[in-house]
C-alpha cells in the first residue's frame, strides 16, 4: 500500500504544526503597537497616495495627477 508514508507525513506535519498555536496570555504582548509591520499607518497611507497622484502613468491604484514628480 503506497498510501501509509503518505498518511505519515501528513500526521508528523499535523503533529509539528499544533505547536505554532498562540496563548491567549501572550496575545496582549502582539497587540502591542511595536509589534506592527507598519510603525506608521497613516504617515504611510498619506506618502502612497501623493506618490500615486505624482505618478499617476504608472497605473497606481489613486487618481492619476499631474505626473510632474514635484513634492
Amino acid at each position: 500500500m503506497k498510501i501509509r508514508p503518505f498518511l505519515l507525513v501528513i500526521v508528523l506535519l499535523n503533529l509539528m504544526l499544533t505547536g505554532c498555536s498562540v496563548a491567549p496570555w501572550e496575545r496582549g504582548n502582539l497587540a502591542k503597537p511595536q509589534m506592527a509591520l507598519d510603525s506608521h499607518p497613516v504617515q504611510t497611507n498619506f506618502r502612497s497616495h501623493a506618490y500615486g497622484s505624482r505618478e499617476g502613468a504608472t497605473g497606481s491604484s489613486v487618481g492619476a495627477g499631474g505626473g510632474c514628480g514635484c513634492y
